[in-house]
């Protein structure tokens, strides 16, 4: 069966402005988790190790943003970091995380991490790689954002990633035109639905899909009447979730939602951050 297709809208079809950044999204669990009501030491050492990590990332010019969320529910971290340029990217994994890794890898072990950019070369994925860290990398096909890139406020913006994988038997196309179509009706009827951006990720029948809220009733909105409950059994047939990321002040009525979906999601509260003047343009600007 020939997959549906239709031509993109001017608005999703518009190249990104992202230019050479590249974005990365990780989790991280102890080596020994700790209970419901109290972290195991491998716990406070591994986020102990990840501010250390975040203040030495602070000094570097190529590191534009870098964000450390605390798992809600699980022992776990979310980590972000926006890189000025593939050379950024290689030198950050050349020495702030080779001189923390040891460390680090002594009390904690990486989870998936995704990796978005309009192009990721070889070298840059390299870096990443030889960290032992499960990576998907997602090079841009489409998508829209408002605002002028404007960041959105980040006492209340709650950042969505996630990775789809085509099913056996799943068509990537139709895959895409399913995303598609969500962006699509997402940026006339979801006026919160800040940022959408569709990758196509290397070596694998499967796309990363980046979201930004305004907040928690956009998001709300989203997973109950907007574009998620409408395509997701659609999305369904062809792909399986295999990581959802909630970074921001996610309340417990968006984690209820989303298990009603059947996504497999981390979610967070808002964390450490620092961002270098101006901002970048795959977090947002702020000037």
């Amino acid at each position: 069966m020939t997959p549906p297709t239709e031509p993109l809208a001017p608005f999703l079809a518009e190249p990104s402005r992202i230019g050479e950044e590249i974005s990365v999204t990780g989790k991280w669990v102890p080596t020994e988790p700790g209970g419901r009501f109290r972290k195991s030491a491998e716990s406070r050492e591994m986020l102990q190790e990840w501010e250390d990590i975040h203040a030495d990332a602070k000094g570097d010019p190529g590191v534009l943003f870098t964000e450390i969320n605390h798992a809600v529910g699980e022992d776990a971290v979310l980590v972000h970091h926006v890189f000025k340029d593939p050379d950024a990217l290689v030198h950050y994994f050349s020495t702030t995380a080779t001189q923390h890794m040891g460390a680090l890898t002594g009390v904690a072990r990486p989870q998936l991490h995704l990796i978005r950019g309009t192009s990721i070369p070889a070298p840059a994925r390299e870096a990443l790689m030889a960290k032992n860290v499960t990576a998907a990398f997602g090079e841009h096909l489409f998508g829209y954002v408002k605002e002028d890139y404007r960041r959105p406020d980040p006492e209340t913006a709650i950042m969505v990633t996630a990775k789809w994988t085509c099913l056996p038997g799943g068509d990537l196309e139709e895959l895409k035109y399913w995303w598609q179509r969500v962006g699509t009706e997402a940026h006339s009827i979801e006026k919160g639905l800040v940022r959408f951006e569709a990758y196509q990720v290397i070596g694998e029948d499967a796309l990363i899909i980046h979201e930004a809220f305004e907040n928690t009733d956009e998001l709300k909105f989203h997973l109950t009447k907007g574009t998620a409950e409408k395509y997701k059994k659609d999305i369904d047939k062809v792909a399986a979730p295999e990581a959802y990321f909630f970074r921001g002040p996610v309340s417990w009525t968006i984690r209820t939602y989303s298990k009603f979906l059947h996504l497999p999601a981390t979610y967070t509260s808002h964390g450490s951050s620092f961002t270098q003047a101006g901002g970048s343009m795959s977090e947002g600007t702020t000037d």
